[in-house]
């Protein structure tokens, strides 16, 4: 079997694995906010962990504030900004997550915020021309500009640093939704200039329902969620403490091992060269553009995703159709609506993700099953 859908969920690393079988025998198991001393012990492991996730993504441990995870992340970054401002003006791109999507959409009804959109080019990259004229002409009445930094379909990596030194020059700030990027590429928060970002745990091997965000100025976020003094009263609730635990093994085994990657984009490349060679049509949205070293999606014009997706999972090869949140909707994507890509096409694709853990034998599985995907459903179509 191979799972190739890690931009929808991860499964667990084995080190994740490891240590939860040790853990969960463990008598360890308390409020971390509570004053005795199993409750202090934990908060201390917890604030360990903090650092370790802090040293992984280029940031200070003052700057993680733990969440459930990056739709709850996104909220509350927005919330933070937009309920705090007289400034009516978010610039974003039309590529964004639903999670971004659906909460600019609300504050436009609710707020009256006025949401622009940069222009994009083919391949979905943002044109850095458009986003500086953007700033040029609205300027002192922009709330934010928040713009992903890979893109959850595609895989295509945006020119974050790019953009956030354009914000910065423009003394605007700049939110970008890492939930792609950390854990599958080169990420260094300090250095990417961003005033926020988040991270999923079940997009990089950890339990699911645990993330954060990255706040280079943690005082200016306020609480989307009400509790106690929890994450210095930014977060209440009591903190998912086995969740962090594994953030950090997560991390860590990134860190140890992301030198992998290497091989993956070349593996990944070598993949989508021999589906073009052996099926012409076959049309790689995004492939001009810098993308993720384990992300292809992938189409054939006239031929279904759905019919696809099943043919490969009848061979044990489970991928989605663009999205997962999006997975069961048989129709282009908004985002390649955006990119230009037409329905033929859209309505066809296929989305394989591997992470750092897989290789060429990998997409050797991929091509085999692929292959025999197309051609039968060629056949079929051309019936």
């Amino acid at each position: 079997m191979l799972y190739a859908d890690y931009n929808g969920s991860a499964p667990l690393l084995p080190s994740v694995k490891e240590y939860l079988h040790k853990r969960i025998d463990s008598d360890l198991f308390a409020n971390p906010n509570a004053l005795h001393s199993l409750g202090q012990k934990l908060k201390k492991g917890m604030e360990k962990c903090r650092g370790v996730i802090a040293d992984s993504v280029g940031a200070y441990s003052d700057q993680i504030i733990f969440t459930s995870g990056s739709s709850e992340g996104v909220s509350t970054v927005l919330h933070s900004i937009l309920e705090y401002t007289e400034k009516k003006i978010v610039i974003t791109s039309p590529v964004e997550h639903v999670a971004v999507v659906k909460a600019l959409s609300w504050y436009k009804e609710k707020r009256g915020i006025q949401v622009l959109m940069v222009e994009i080019d083919e391949d979905g990259v943002v044109n850095l021309d458009d986003l500086r004229t953007l700033l040029e002409k609205n300027k002192g009445n922009i709330a934010m500009v928040t713009i992903m930094a890979s893109q959850n379909e595609t895989g295509v990596i945006e020119p974050f640093e790019k953009m956030a030194k354009i914000c910065r020059e423009n003394d605007v700030c700049f939110f970008s939704d890492t939930t792609q990027l950390i854990g599958k590429a080169d990420f260094h928060f300090e250095k990417s200039g961003m005033d926020y970002a988040v991270c999923s745990g079940h997009k990089i091997g950890a339990l699911s329902g645990t993330g954060f965000i990255i706040a280079k100025d943690p005082t200016l976020i306020h609480p989307l969620i009400f509790g106690s003094t929890q994450e210095n009263g930014l977060r209440g609730g009591t903190q998912h403490y086995l969740g962090i635990e594994t953030l950090a093994i997560a991390l860590s085994d990134f860190k140890e091992k992301g030198h992998k990657l290497k091989d993956l984009n070349l593996a990944r490349l070598n993949f989508e060269k021999e589906i073009k060679r052996a099926f012409p049509k076959a049309v790689v949205i995004g492939e001009k553009a810098e993308r993720l070293p384990g992300t292809t999606l992938i189409g054939y014009p006239g031929i279904h995703g759905q019919a696809v997706q099943i043919e490969l999972e009848s061979n044990d090869v489970f991928v989605t159709t663009s999205a997962a949140c999006t997975d069961n909707q048989p129709e282009t994507s908004v985002v390649l609506k955006a990119m230009g890509v037409t329905d033929d096409i859209g309505r066809g694709v296929i989305r394989i993700s591997l992470s750092y853990s897989h290789g060429q034998k990998d997409y050797d599985l991929c091509s085999t099953a692929l292959k025999n995907a197309y051609n039968k459903l060629i056949k079929i179509h051309s019936y």
